[in-house]
């Protein structure tokens, strides 16, 4: 009983939101009555597969529908942007009501109904353009104090927040592993969220991880999705393919004869799912060698900064936001997070979040696109260590597409 009722509310949300759409764009569109009807029609699809998707994962696994599940996650996203416009529409009207006669107020309410609609489409089909093509490479430079010369151009290519689950699958993750392969970097580095879902679902289409290669190897720390997905298990699955995964401790790997310690910790929520695992950058680094050219901590979520800064790290390697992953919502995540994407400064510590390479429920990337990133260890100069909380550093100029393969769903 109190399951039926905790549906009531996004029931009822979804219907007053889907009605308050149609209530407000349709009237005003300058179609007949059958394109009216097939727009109310629409919208009551879009209702209805919404709510099949919220309740996808409490159906038995044999009626449970990847495509059902993703044509209601498709349907979120423009359902998302059709919302937005539609909001952002009515504060116009709202403005334009006193200082527009009768007859030029008629003309912008029709005007702006099929402005909506028009951009809905577009943001809607560009985002999911951007979220199935295969991620770009970002290149960026990270300057770090008294770097030796064995570690100029130590190079490492992070991949986060690709989210195997509904919509992304196997051949999605080849295209991410040959894209990082090509790379040649030193080290691999994979901050978490890689799936949505348990292991006896996805382990076929997480497989391809297992090529993954570098000179010092593949790293992995938790995100907050590994915890919703079964951990434990995903953990022992993925020492299974190979990567090395960082569980509050570090590792130091010599390149060139200089040592590089490489820390990870657990999700910043860890500690909501398992007390022993509190995340904790300290904790990580303790017992490191002092001598260390570089100290590299993987954290999934940027709010591991301050910690991170306190226990002496010299770079931190995030993921988790998404950068907002499509407007308007890469507008807000920092409230939520001290960086939304790209390269910062807090104090001595350099932090860059990457944007993510897969995406997370809606196949939208719409204002915020997908990346694999290859940074550089580069030697600071006097104009690099400047300033605290600023986004600072460099990032080439160049952003190199490697390749668009065809994905499946």
């Amino acid at each position: 009983m109190s399951r039926h009722r905790s549906l009531l509310l996004p029931v009822f949300l979804l219907g007053f939101l889907h009605a308050y759409i149609g209530s407000r764009i349709l009237p005003d569109l300058p179609v007949g009555l059958e394109f009216r009807i097939v727009g109310v029609v629409f919208l009551l699809v879009s209702c209805g597969l919404m709510l099949l998707g919220l309740l996808a994962r409490s159906f038995p696994r044999r009626l449970r529908s990847d495509r059902v599940a993703a044509a209601a996650l498709f349907t979120a996203g423009f359902f998302s942007s059709l919302l937005v416009f539609t909001l952002l529409r009515d504060v116009a009207l709202l403005a334009a009501w006193l200082p527009l006669s009768a007859e030029h107020f008629q003309m912008f309410e029709t005007a702006s109904a099929v402005l909506v609609v028009g951009l809905t489409v577009f943001a809607t089909g560009v985002g999911f353009a951007n979220a199935r093509r295969r991620a770009r490479v970002k290149r960026v430079e990270i300057p770090l104090r008294n770097l030796p010369p064995a570690l100029h151009g130590f190079s490492i290519a992070q991949i986060s927040d690709i989210h195997v689950g509904t919509t992304i699958k196997r051949g999605y993750v080849d295209a991410i592993v040959d894209a990082v392969n090509a790379l040649d970097a030193d080290l691999i580095a994979v901050t978490g969220d890689l799936v949505d879902g348990p292991v006896q679902d996805l382990a076929p289409h997480t497989e391809p991880l297992a090529r993954l290669s570098a000179r010092h190897g593949a790293f992995f720390v938790t995100g907050n999705h590994e915890y919703y997905s079964g951990e434990r298990a995903w953990t022992a699955e993925f020492k299974r393919l190979g990567l090395r995964v960082l569980l509050n401790e570090h590792v130091v790997v010599l390149h060139r004869g200089a040592p590089v310690v490489v820390a990870g910790v657990t999700d910043y929520s860890s500690h909501h799912f398992n007390a022993a695992q509190r995340s904790d950058p300290a904790v990580a680094v303790a017992g490191a060698p002092s001598n260390a050219a570089a100290k590299i901590l993987l954290a999934h979520q940027p709010r591991s900064a301050a910690a991170a800064v306190t226990a002496g790290f010299d770079l931190q390697l995030s993921g988790h936001t998404h950068g907002g992953q499509f407007w308007p919502w890469t507008l807000f995540v920092r409230f939520q997070q001290p960086f939304t994407a790209g390269l910062h400064r807090l104090n001595n510590l350099w932090v860059y979040i990457s944007r993510g390479t897969g995406y997370w429920g809606p196949p939208n990337r719409f204002g915020s696109p997908s990346e694999i990133t290859l940074l550089r260890l580069v030697p600071a100069k006097p104009t690099d260590v400047s300033g605290a909380l600023e986004p600072v550093g460099r990032v080439l100029a160049s952003e190199e597409r490697v390749g668009a393969t065809p994905c499946e769903v």
